[in-house]
């Protein structure tokens, strides 16, 4: 990505605030007195579990779909999703009247299928793991002449998760540091985009799970790697990003620092939040969580915003964690 895209990103996410606003909610900051008594810190958890289809990726499939022309509003959409971008766009292209078709991998779970056919959207299956899928779904798109919908590489997608920055810096203007979980990169490149624009001094964290940790070793190694990932109880940030894509660049520039988290310390800070908190959070979440208390210390007496990414985690993983 260009310097002059990064620059226009703050307006294009002003602009994707309203055109979303009908579709979306504005989530809730709330504060947390357990994680701030334990790190010294006033945190604030920007709770994404309660925006439509239950995590943050609504906001870039409303913003992405709503910015198409007529004609390719007309001619439909296709995406490739077992997770939560599968749903949220399934959710949006029946919300809009879009024609859409959201191919999976192959092993993905009935669960997950049926939860994306219950919006209205086909579904087809293609491949072993996610890369492959996404590959594949942009290759079909191409060929038929259809809009694909990536989950993270695409302007218009990462101005939609910007949003989540621009009400962060609605609501606690002051912050001084934002925790976001990081798998391909959107969510943490808008709402770091954003708030840096609001404040330059601002502190951005990145985590991942160091089963699957894809972004921060490529930044590590300045080029995209193509590394196999391990299992992971976060699986809405797990897997390999595509060749090329603009979230490389912008994470580069725009993370402070990534914390890698291991699978018992995701176990660990879901158990307590479920604990302190009385809700349910994604494993991806608990990523989020357990990488500002890794750095807690440079933070103490300082106003911290942990993004609570989404909600959505299946009964096999909640056996796993209780």
């Amino acid at each position: 990505m260009n310097k002059k895209n990064l620059d226009s990103l703050p307006s294009s996410i002003e602009e994707a605030v309203d055109r979303i606003k009908d579709f979306t909610r504005v989530t809730p900051l709330e504060y947390s007195a357990y994680l701030s008594e334990h790190s010294g810190a006033e945190v604030w958890l920007k709770l994404e579990n309660f925006q439509v289809t239950g995590s943050f990726k609504a906001r870039g499939a409303f913003n992405k779909i709503l910015s198409l022309s007529k004609k390719e509003k007309k001619d439909g959409c296709v995406t490739a999703s077992s997770g939560n971008h599968g749903a949220a766009s399934a959710f949006a292209m029946k919300e809009l009247g879009i024609k859409g078709l959201v191919f999976v991998p192959e092993a993905t779970s009935s669960v997950k299928v049926n939860a994306i056919k219950n919006s209205g959207c086909e579904v087809r299956f293609h491949g072993e793991d996610g890369v492959d899928t996404e590959n594949f779904a942009r290759d079909y798109a191409t060929k038929n002449n259809l809009t694909y919908l990536s989950p993270y590489n695409d302007f218009d997608v990462i101005s939609g998760q910007g949003t989540c920055g621009f009400e962060i810096m609605d609501q606690l203007p002051d912050c001084d540091v934002i925790s976001v979980s990081v798998g391909g990169g959107g969510l943490i490149s808008g709402i770091s985009s954003y708030a840096k624009f609001s404040n330059k001094a601002l502190d951005i964290i990145g985590c991942q799970p160091s089963n699957s940790a894809v972004m921060a070793h490529s930044i590590d190694a300045d080029e995209i790697l193509d590394i196999e990932s391990e299992p992971t109880l976060s699986d809405g940030t797990a897997g390999g990003i595509e060749k090329g894509a603009i979230t490389f660049e912008l994470c580069k520039q725009l993370i402070d620092r990534f914390e890698l988290i291991s699978e018992n310390e995701i176990i660990m800070n879901l158990n307590n939040f479920i604990d302190n908190h009385r809700m349910l959070i994604e494993g991806a979440a608990s990523v989020a969580i357990a990488g500002f208390l890794a750095t807690k210390r440079k933070y103490v007496g300082k106003k911290a915003v942990i993004v609570i990414c989404g909600g959505n985690i299946s009964r096999d993983s909640l056996k796993k964690i209780i």
